[in-house]
Order: C-alpha cells, then sequence, then structure tokens
C-alpha cells in the first residue's frame, strides 16, 4: 500500500500490483472508487466479451485486468494531480515503473 496526495490535502492509499478486488468483483471496484471511466470500459469489454463466450469472456477479462487496473488507477491519480506522500510510496512507484527515476 502507498499513499497519494494533492495540494489540497487529500490523501489516498491504493495497493500496487495485482487486485484481488478486480480479480474477485470484475468493474466493481473502479465504480466504488469514483474511476467511471475504467468501470464503463471493463463493463463493456466483459459484457461484449461475455455475451459471445457464454460468459467465459466476462472472466478472461476479470483476469487481463486484475494485473493492470492498480498501475492505471494509479497514473490517473498521477493526471489528477496526486503525487507520492512519502518516500517510500515514490520508491514504490520506481520499482514498479510507474515514476521514473
Amino acid at each position: 500500500m502507498i499513499t497519494m496526495t494533492n495540494n489540497a490535502g487529500l490523501s489516498k492509499r491504493v495497493k500496487v500490483g495485482f487486485s484481488w478486488t478486480t480479480f474477485f468483483f470484475g468493474f466493481l471496484p473502479a465504480l466504488f472508487r469514483g474511476d467511471l471511466k475504467w468501470a464503463i470500459i471493463m463493463f463493456i469489454i466483459a459484457s461484449v466479451l461475455g455475451s459471445f463466450t457464454f460468459g467465459i469472456g466476462a472472466w478472461v477479462t476479470s483476469l487481463v485486468f486484475c494485473f493492470i487496473y492498480n498501475k492505471i488507477y494509479i497514473k490517473e491519480l498521477i493526471e489528477k494531480g496526486y503525487y507520492p506522500a512519502d518516500e517510500h510510496s515514490r520508491s514504490v512507484l520506481v520499482t514498479n515503473q510507474i515514476l521514473a527515476a
């Protein structure tokens, strides 16, 4: 877990790496985080692939997104003006190649 903060003083704790919640619940974690864009994208992809493959495509979509969603979410926070709150958070982001050294 890392902490991201912005200039207004808002902080968010974010997990880096594999997203178990996305694995088990699909697009719902993105929806609960307020990340509507990615919640809709995941829902549409899962719906389209699931409709052609009797639901297997929806499971595959969750399997793919559980590996990449946390990284996508952190990058979007950075674009919105969030930055690592401490040196530990910064080093974790550099190690995971989300931030440049």
